[in-house]
């Protein structure tokens, strides 16, 4: 089986950017365990279906079978995979009691503190790239805005691209501590959003399209070495990001 082969189509658009290596394995298995129930919770993984073997999901991922065992016990901790002994891993129907117990994914401060930690770290991060930035930098940052565009006309997950723009531009900066810091923070935030919106606590018909426009701004600053211009598009940004994400229904 190729693994390319081994998730659904539009499960694979979510779980693309959750292959290769990050910096340590405590970061993998969160980063595989994002994905998938993202994937989840978009539907795209269905209730009752069978996840591939483990070994096959190590592959796929670009991982050892313990990272991809410790992100499937956190997909049981909250009730998305049963495991059953001999058999497998079986996606479970998302359980609105389970999703509303009091946790860091449900608490509106817990979401607001991380966005304001983005505030002080990725407006900088933005002004670095536009000082240090390559050129496969910017074709990195130019294909991520693209897939956005695509996937937000076609109604599809964007969470995937727009994630992947924010963590382009951290590792255009040259500094592997940026980087540990974004995909920290991605990791923490967005799962929260997805629960929140599943939860229907959040507008899930908001047009992503003003996020795509925005990070075009952002490129094009980056790409004319404009550090101050690329810094007040990046602060612009987030702050649209939270009016967005607290939006109600």
């Amino acid at each position: 089986m190729k693994p390319s082969s081994i998730f659904p189509a539009k499960a694979l658009a979510v779980l693309g950017m959750r292959r290769g290596k990050s910096h340590d394995s405590y970061t993998r298995a969160d980063r595989i365990f994002e994905g998938l129930s993202e994937a989840i919770l978009a539907g795209y993984l269905e209730p009752g279906c069978k996840l591939p073997p483990e070994d096959v999901m190590a592959l796929h991922f670009g991982v050892s079978r313990p990272i991809i065992r410790k992100a499937l016990l956190r997909l049981r901790d909250v009730f998305l995979v049963e495991s059953m002994r001999g058999s497998g891993s079986y996606v479970c129907a998302p359980s609105l009691a389970a999703l509303s117990e009091p946790t860091h994914a449900t608490d509106i401060s817990h979401i607001l503190h991380g966005v304001e930690l983005r505030l002080l770290i990725e407006p900088e991060s933005a002004a670095l790239a536009a000082m240090r930035r390559t050129r496969a930098d910017i074709d990195r940052m130019a294909m991520t805005v693209e897939a956005f565009s695509h996937a937000t006309a076609k109604g599809e997950s964007t969470h995937v691209h727009d994630y992947g723009f924010h963590e382009a531009i951290a590792r255009s900066t040259a500094n592997p501590r940026l980087l540990q810091a974004l995909q920290a923070l991605e990791f923490d935030v967005s799962h929260a959003v997805k629960v929140w919106r599943h939860l229907g606590r959040m507008n899930p018909e908001m047009s992503m399209q003003d996020a795509v426009d925005e990070h075009r701004a952002i490129l094009e600053c980056i790409r004319a070495e404009d550090a101050e211009g690329a810094r007040r598009a990046m602060r612009g940004h987030i702050e649209k990001a939270r009016v967005r994400m607290m939006s109600r229904g």
